[in-house]
């Protein structure tokens, strides 16, 4: 089944959006990039809360083209904002059946009780929203979106506004709303964390332009990417759990071209996992060291280096196994080392990395 294409240009004074998107159906596609860029105007224009010059289409349907544009009523999306627009005159059952009513000429996903199981909104039918917590909403929020029975999930930033521990609180159930239903969701985003958690793809837009669309771990390794996916930068590793160490309390992961020990999080052997590596954590070194508190180790190929937020730092790309076939890091170095170890692209070197992080 085909996917999303959009074909869109929106331009006002000062600032052009046009975009050309072919976006794959039935998974998780992140938009990021910096302020200003244009990622909710993409969303608006989608839904048709914007009009703009161009073409929407959705599995075969046109919602816009040059002779015809469909209202946002038509157009089969659910949208979730930052901030939980409910209706604060309801209950969050009045709120979830509200949901129900818009739904009726459409195939339901779940019914009343499934979104209620589903999002553990038991405890919360008979309370109205302004007595819930900002990840409360959200679950709500979530939930009602559901109900509508829309085809395509526009989320914009929608956990922007809450604070780490509600981040974490939030970030399973749109895992498991991604597992269970396939939808096709387009879900902006400025935290690379939980863009590698969720996203099956990528798109990267910078002053209206897409610059960049492929794979998390790939685009995250790409020096010239780096400013716009974060402050941080940071690596994306596919893996899976191989081995635990009881005593440690330390987990095994295997993944193309090595392997790192990380903290145990309780997941299961052969469980696949993704790994966040920051470049300040990897160093490298010209032969394996024995004598380190640093335990990951592994061979890797310099692919490529470029200017650091610092004059005295470079950031080194570096692809893991002897031939430099396997999975992408990035590391942080001095110049001085850079020039002190003779580094260059094509070198094998031995990655040592201090620590990496399961997202979960």
């Amino acid at each position: 089944m085909s996917g999303p294409r959009v074909a869109l240009r929106w331009v006002r004074p000062g600032f052009r959006l046009e975009v050309d998107l072919a976006l794959p159906d039935r998974c998780l596609t992140a938009l990021t990039g910096p302020s200003g860029s244009g990622k909710t105007t993409l969303l608006r224009c989608i839904a048709g809360l914007e009009r703009a010059d161009g073409r929407v289409e959705f599995r075969g349907d046109v919602w816009q083209a040059e002779d015809r544009f469909l209202p946002p009523h038509r157009r089969s999306v659910g949208y979730v904002f930052q901030e939980a627009s409910l209706f604060d005159h309801l209950d969050v059952a009045g709120n979830l059946r509200f949901a129900l009513k818009r739904a009726r000429r459409r195939p339901p996903l779940l019914d009343f009780a499934q979104a209620v199981a589903l999002f553990e909104l038991a405890p919360l039918l008979s309370r109205r929203p302004a007595t819930l917590s900002g990840g409360e909403r959200q679950r709500v929020a979530l939930a009602r979106t559901l109900l509508v029975a829309p085809e395509w999930l526009l989320m914009d930033e929608p956990l922007a506004s809450l604070d780490a521990q509600r981040k974490r609180d939030i970030l399973p159930f749109l895992e498991r709303l991604q597992a269970r239903f396939a939808l096709p969701v387009l879900y902006v985003s400025h935290d690379l964390d939980e863009i590698a958690r969720l996203a099956d793809h990528l798109v990267v837009l910078d002053r209206g332009q897409v610059v960049a669309q492929g794979a998390p771990a790939d685009l995250a390794a790409r020096l010239d990417l780096v400013g716009a996916l974060g402050e941080e930068p940071a690596g994306l590793v596919e893996g899976r759990v191989a081995d635990r160490d009881g005593r440690w309390h330390l987990l095994r992961v295997n993944f193309a071209g090595g392997s790192l020990w990380v903290r145990d999080g309780g997941q299961a052997l052969g469980e696949r996992v993704r790994l966040r590596v920051l470049a300040r954590d990897v160093s490298v070194a010209l032969s394996p060291a024995t004598d380190s508190s640093i335990l990951n180790r592994f061979p890797a190929r310099v692919e490529a280096f470029a200017d650091d937020v610092h004059p005295a730092l470079v950031l080194l790309r570096l692809r893991a196994g002897q031939e430099g076939e396997g999975a992408p890091f990035l590391a942080r170095l001095t110049r001085r080392s850079l020039h002190a170890l003779g580094l260059r692209a094509g070198r094998t070197v031995w990655a040592q990395v201090k620590s990496a992080a399961v997202l979960e």
